[in-house]
């Protein structure tokens, strides 16, 4: 066979292995399965009946199946069989094996049809021993054809592999629990460690990164993505969430965190229990709220602050250390499905230990229009009192954007609007906002219909004392949690006819003494 013949056959074998590699089926078919302990007959068709499902997907994605399940003495019990996203775990495995040793979930994906039908547990694999049968020396066709077509693949799959990599990084790691620290590597997340994490969607961005809606085994969680150049935010965030005494109903509950990817392509993850109804922004954006609904949320808010700044030596878990917030806005108040709230992101947040300095830290920092007059004119003592008044400056701020979405005053609600967005627009600079809260002295307006509801025209006074221009006159969060329960209080307990005579008296109201400020 001549030269032109040899390569006019390479070229065909390169072909075919390429439409081999690039013409896979976008549909698949896999062994569906759900386990529920707690299903009823009424819903026995989604629960407990494995039955077969179509999957599909991208064109530039691969499907597998995978199977997951526990062993209880001895006894198998399915957790979940289904569709798996593209894993370059499960390339090229015809059945489905869970190699790992011992683990408390078993896992495994398989890239073939119906192929998580049966799976297997197989922690050590036996190669089969060799046989002596004498193997004969190939062609020189075939020799030759060898030669030259390895190194061309070898740089084909490679640079596929490379693309693959670089378009789908985020769904491809393995879900394995590395070092989150440079010091030294963190013990398995309780929770995370091991088991399958995968990201289904994004919720919201920011100046940091992202946060994805994402999925652990059944349960829904919150990712928190960083990239490596958020590394001291991120680091800042995990250790206040390991601090002592940080499990609260009102903080948003931690649950993990890992170090995604390469050397070349690092992301930084915390993950968290996940609040459907999202941040209090995007909440009172598309909902207005009953008067009820306003002292919730109101009342959960500022009992989650007050714990945050509490000092508590004898506590449970051991000492618990005073926090500043140092970012405290709706957007990182979250709702939970009853509609109380949590407090989130701590990647500003700043501890404070007795005797000791908070260090060498930046004061000007925040969201520009919830920064405090001290900070915008930036005379800041570094002092730990000084730091708790600038969040409860942003708790007054914060109440007024509840008081503008509720419907218990006798007037219109107006579209929601955050706090100096009527003087200075959507994106104020540093400038703007000082012009206004520093020389003007401004803050958002109180509408006179609120004075003429008992309930509101209490917590207009409440606002006013949180963003007082003088940092020493503020409430503390411990005031304002008591406050808005006197005003549940009052308000139950006044009688529709009776309301003209409580807004006429409201001077005569005894409030807590002023001593609870800070």
């Amino acid at each position: 066979m001549g030269p032109e013949s040899k390569l006019f056959l390479s070229v065909f074998l390169i072909s075919c292995s390429s439409g081999a590699i690039l013409g896979r089926s976008e549909t698949k078919k896999c062994v569906h399965y759900n386990y529920s302990p707690s299903s009823s007959s009424s819903s026995s068709s989604e629960f407990n009946i494995s039955r077969v499902i179509t999957c599909s997907g991208e064109k530039d994605k691969r499907l597998h199946c995978f199977a997951t399940w526990k062993n209880i003495s001895g006894a198998v019990k399915v957790v979940k069989q289904g569709c798996w996203l593209d894993d370059v775990n499960c390339y090229n495995r015809t059945e489905c094996v869970e190699k790992k040793d011992g683990p408390e979930v078993f896992f495994c994906c398989c890239d073939g049809i119906l192929c998580n039908d049966k799976f297997f547990y197989s922690p050590n694999i036996s190669w089969p021993p060799t046989t002596n049968k004498p193997v004969t020396s190939p062609p020189p066709l075939l020799s030759t054809l060898m030669y030259s077509l390895v190194p061309i693949m070898a740089v084909t799959a490679i640079v596929l592999f490379s693309f693959w990599m670089y378009r789908h990084h985020k769904l491809a790691y393995p879900p394995v629990l590395v070092p989150t620290q440079d010091s030294g590597p963190l013990p398995p997340s309780p929770i995370v460690g091991h088991k399958p994490l995968q990201l289904l969607e994004i919720k919201s961005r920011g100046s940091f990164g992202c946060v994805w809606k994402a999925q652990l085994l059944s349960e829904y969680v919150a990712v928190k993505i960083f990239q490596i150049q958020d590394k001291q935010s991120w680091q800042n965030e995990l250790e206040i969430y390991n601090m002592n005494g940080m499990r609260h109903e009102n903080l948003l509950h931690f649950i993990g965190a890992e170090r995604r990817g390469s050397h070349m392509i690092t992301e930084l993850w915390l993950i968290t229990a996940f609040h459907d109804k999202g941040s209090l922004t995007d909440y009172l954006k598309a909902n207005v709220l009953s008067w009820s609904e306003l002292c919730l949320i109101a009342q959960s808010m500022s009992r989650g602050l007050a714990y945050l700044h509490q000092d508590i030596p004898g506590h449970k878990d051991g000492h618990k250390r005073a926090i500043a917030h140092r970012d405290f806005k709706s957007k990182n108040v979250l709702l939970k499905s009853d509609l109380s709230a949590c407090i989130a992101d701590f990647g500003l947040a700043l501890r404070f230990e007795a005797g000791k300095s908070p260090g060498n830290t930046h004061g000007q920092v925040g969201t520009r229009r919830y920064m405090a007059p001290e900070v915008l004119e930036g005379a800041i003592n570094f002092q730990r009192d000084t730091f708790l008044r600038i969040d409860m400056y942003a708790v007054g701020l914060v109440l007024w954007e509840l008081a503008s979405r509720c419907k218990a005053a006798d007037g219109p609600v107006d579209e929601y609007m955050l706090p100096f967005e009527e003087e200075v627009g959507q994106h104020p600079t540093l400038e703007d906002i000082q012009d206004v809260v520093v020389h003007n002295k401004q803050r958002p307006m109180l509408r006179e219909c609120w004075k003429n509801h008992a309930g509101l025209a209490l917590l207009c006074e409440t606002i006013e004392e949180c963003w007082d221009h003088e940092a020493e006159a503020r409430l503390s969060a411990g005031c304002v949690e008591e406050r808005i329960v006197q005003m549940q209080r009052q308000t139950n307990a006044t009688a529709p006819e009776e309301i003209v005579t409580v807004v006429t008296m409201v001077t005569n109201v005894d409030y807590l003494p002023k001593e609870s400020s800070l």
